[in-house]
């Protein structure tokens, strides 16, 4: 393998590694009260060293907070891709990724829901945007649902806002060790999603 591939392979793992450090650092102390030093430590690097990986703290959670909606928006298109015609199927799927994502990566979320005050304006409005592209998502899957099936949704923005949060409130709550399964989870919420259309779930 050539000398500026392994430097390459490298630098990404390391970055990979001091991304996860920070995540759980930010997780449990908060952004504020998390210092590079602390960061550095966990990934058994200097200081001075994060540097040649990032351009700072707020570099650290930006990365994280976008990174949290550019793997929903993926994981929500690539479950609609894959679940054919039917709007239905199209929602539902969309709510099982979304509940999915969000009981997997608990911390992830908790610091996308808690720390957007800490970014500056242009990373807040980075994050936003890709927000706001993620509830228009939910929003036309929803609109679909109701033309296709007829179904009287009282207020589609709402009814997107609704999944939405239930999947912030899965994160908050959901842990592995717990006596109910993901898979059985994810099937509740996606019958929840159905009931509140007022449409029966097969």
């Amino acid at each position: 393998m050539p000398r500026a591939t392994r430097l390459t392979t490298g630098g990404a793992r390391t970055r990979k590694s001091i991304r996860e450090a920070a995540v759980k650092l930010f997780y449990e102390q908060g952004y504020e009260a998390t210092s590079l030093r602390g960061v550095a430590a966990a990934v058994d690097l200097q200081v001075g060293s994060l540097y040649n990986h990032i351009n700072g703290k707020e570099d650290l959670l930006a990365d994280i907070m976008i990174s949290v909606m550019d793997e929903l928006l993926d994981a929500v298109h690539d479950a609609v891709d894959a679940a054919g015609p039917s709007a239905l199927d199209r929602y539902k799927a969309a709510v099982a990724a979304h509940i999915r994502y969000h009981a997997e990566h608990a911390q992830q979320v908790f610091i996308g829901n808690s720390e957007l005050r800490s970014l500056s304006v242009d990373n807040k409005t980075k994050v936003l945007t890709k927000r706001a592209e993620y509830e228009s998502l939910f929003l036309r899957l929803v609109k679909k649902v109701a033309a296709e099936t007829g179904a009287d949704v009282l207020d589609p923005k709402i009814q997107a806002y609704s999944v939405l949060a239930q999947g912030a409130h899965v994160s908050s709550w959901y842990r592995p060790s717990g006596p109910k399964p993901l898979d059985k989870l994810v099937d509740t919420y996606i019958q929840l999603a159905v009931r509140e259309l007022g449409l029966p779930n097969d």
